[in-house]
């Protein structure tokens, strides 16, 4: 492990609430597989300085339905509860949609594919109909453009738009709004619950026999009510600083670019020839924390330079350059999970 510089550190705060900081800091410490350059996050901090900072993409919201009540939360947590996997097969095309004459892969298609259900009346933001959620009817409201593939863990998007409706219906008068209110409209406190209420956000792995909290969906679902809403009422939401990176795989695939992230052969190896990687297996486990950890990394070297940035909005930052990749990048690691 790269020693960090004196003003970098992998101390966990001491009001780590939700715990991923606290429970991803031994697996990058004692794991042998993924190294943290510091100094690396150090000069990408330094570049960053010099440019400025990216709005949050207008195109992005637009793809996003909203309209201000309590069908626009129910809406978000469903997209939140089905956005993970969507990577195709090697010289395989990803699962596309069209919408509005254009056609979108990756996270795009899936908030188009909901919104356009929306626009034909599919009432998505009713948990009675996510509870009986049918697969034909889901497989229309993601039916891909004419020559593409369908969504990849179509099955399991259908058990998670379920838990959504029967949760909702069941403990909060079938609105999301209800669950904010019930986490007092705290932040940690609302990504602890979902993941406790929810068990497709429950995403918490285990290593060397000790729990290892990433909550991303949990976290970004949170996140995004905050900026669908703009910080006012339902996303009136305390504490979205104590966020960490949502770890996925588009995230270290930019950091290891970056020399943030070191992989060691053995690794670099499977990645290179497209070898899946078993969820919960020892590398994706240290692949995700060492992303917690880069940004957290990049967060206090930003904070050096005199630059207060969110860990939420260098992810996003990092995630937005991770959708102009060149396609001489280094591939991103392969698992199939519904966690991201």
């Amino acid at each position: 492990m790269t020693t960090s510089p004196p003003d970098l550190t992998l101390n966990p705060p001491a009001n780590d609430a939700l715990g991923v900081l606290t429970g991803t800091a031994p697996v990058v410490r004692e794991g042998t597989l993924v190294t943290l350059d510091a100094s690396a996050a150090e000069q990408l901090a330094a570049n960053w300085d010099a440019r400025p900072w990216p709005p949050f993409a207008s195109d992005f919201a637009a793809m996003h339905f909203s309209d201000g009540t309590e069908r626009t939360a129910n809406w978000m947590l469903l997209a939140d509860a089905l956005n993970f996997c969507f990577w195709g097969e090697p010289d395989e095309p990803r699962w596309t949609v069209e919408w509005r004459g254009t056609t979108w892969d990756g996270y795009y298609a899936l908030a188009t594919a909901l919104t356009r259900a929306m626009d034909e009346g599919v009432p998505l933001a009713d948990a009675t109909y996510l509870a009986e959620l049918t697969s034909s009817h889901l497989a229309e409201i993601l039916r891909p453009a004419s020559g593409y593939p369908p969504i990849p863990l179509f099955e399991e998007r259908l058990a998670n738009a379920r838990e959504v409706g029967r949760v909702l219906a069941a403990r909060y008068g079938g609105q999301m709004a209800r669950v904010i209110e019930a986490a007092g409209y705290d932040a940690g406190a609302l990504a602890l619950l979902l993941a406790r209420e929810f068990s497709s956000f429950a995403d918490i792995a285990e290593w060397n026999d000790q729990p290892v909290p990433f909550l991303k969906r949990a976290q970004i679902c949170v996140a995004d009510l905050h900026t669908t809403f703009g910080g006012q009422g339902w996303g009136a939401i305390r504490g979205i600083e104590r966020l960490t990176a949502f770890a996925d795989y588009k995230l270290p695939q930019m950091l290891r670019r970056e020399g943030i992230l070191v992989y060691e052969p053995e690794l670099a190896e499977i990645i290179a020839s497209f070898t899946p990687i078993p969820p919960g297996a020892d590398a994706e486990v240290e692949i995700r924390a060492a992303t917690v950890w880069a940004v957290e990394l990049l967060r206090q070297a930003l904070e050096h330079e005199g630059i207060q940035q969110m860990a939420s909005a260098i992810d996003y930052r990092i995630w937005l350059e991770s959708q102009q990749t060149p396609p001489d990048n280094v591939p991103y690691h392969r698992t199939r999970t519904i966690y991201y």
